[in-house]
């Protein structure tokens, strides 16, 4: 049957889980598949940071669900609640940046470096401080240190946590062995 047809490949096609991994690689550089969950947590960031959702814009959101949960607060404690839920975010958005960060640094390789750590940290609190300078230039924002101190705290502890949750994995790693 292969003399009647020469053009024929004796080998069979390739499966899909072979083919795939080589195929993501080709269509996907590394740095990207790395970087991407942090490009995209810092836009998210920057638009967070506009006139859309300042204080003023939030409370139509905020206020009636605050009100909803706690109907016996009074209007002082309202606008109290909605302030820590505003900080809160300035915290837990630079806590996940700083975690994305040192995903991208880190790229395919695997571990805790110190020097992965610190550009992270380093890199979420230059943004924090460039936050707050795009936030000087919208009129219904305010630039504030404070403001950038909470999202470097945010990170500083991000960083703490990765390097905890490397320090207990790689000692839970060597204790078996060493049974």
């Amino acid at each position: 049957m292969s003399d009647l047809q020469p053009w024929r490949n004796p080998r069979p096609a390739p499966h899909l889980p072979q083919v795939q991994p080589r195929l993501t690689q080709l269509l996907i550089p590394g740095w990207l598949r790395a970087w991407w969950p942090a490009l995209l947590w810092a836009a998210f960031i920057f638009v967070m940071s506009t006139d859309t959702f300042s204080a003023e814009h939030t409370a139509w959101f905020f206020d009636p669900l605050i009100r909803w949960l706690a109907p016996a607060l009074t209007t002082a404690q309202v606008d109290l609640v909605h302030h820590y839920i505003r900080k809160s975010a300035h915290f837990t958005e630079y806590f996940v940046f700083c975690t994305l960060l040192y995903r991208g640094i880190r790229g395919a390789r695997i571990g805790w470096r110190w020097s992965w750590g610190l550009t992270a940290l380093f890199i979420a609190a230059s943004y924090s401080a460039l936050d707050e300078i795009h936030q000087a230039f919208v009129a219904s924002r305010q630039a504030s240190p404070y403001d950038s101190l909470l999202d470097s705290i945010g990170a500083f502890v991000a960083f703490g946590v990765i390097w905890l949750w490397f320090r207990v994995r790689n000692r839970r790693s060597a204790a078996p062995s060493q049974a």
